[in-house]
C-alpha cells in the first residue's frame, strides 16, 4: 500500500460510525453483510449507513454486491492487511519485536 492509499484509508476510519461498520463487516468475514441488518445493528438509518459505507468504498476498503434487492457489503481484508502492513513496515528498525501482548477484551 502506498501513502496516498494508507492515507485515505486512515481518514474513512478516521470517524465513528465508519469505524464501527468496518469493524462489524470484518467481523462478518468474507460474506459480508446487508445494508439493512448492518444499519439495524449499527442503530441508524440506511440513508446514513450509505454514507457512510460511500466514504469506506471510496478509501477502497469495502465493497457492495447487489443480490436481488439487497445490496450486501463487505470488508477488502487485502486492503486492511495492506494498511496494518504499511503502519508496521520496517517495525522496530529491523529488529526483531517483542511479543506484543492483546489486552483482555471486555466482555458484554
Amino acid at each position: 500500500m502506498d501513502r496516498t492509499r494508507a492515507l485515505a484509508a486512515l481518514g474513512a476510519l478516521a470517524q465513528g460510525t465508519r469505524l464501527d461498520a468496518f469493524r462489524s463487516l470484518v467481523q462478518a468475514g468474507p460474506r459480508g453483510l446487508p445494508a439493512g441488518e448492518l444499519a439495524v445493528a449499527l442503530g441508524i438509518t440506511p440513508p446514513a449507513l450509505s454514507f457512510h459505507l460511500r466514504g469506506l468504498a471510496d478509501a477502497g476498503l469495502v465493497h457492495a454486491r447487489q443480490d436481488g434487492r439487497f445490496v450486501w457489503y463487505r470488508a477488502d481484508l487485502a486492503a486492511m492487511h495492506g494498511l496494518v502492513g504499511f503502519l508496521s513496515e520496517n517495525c522496530c528498525g529491523g529488529e526483531p519485536c517483542l511479543p506484543v501482548r492483546r489486552p483482555a477484551r471486555k466482555r458484554a
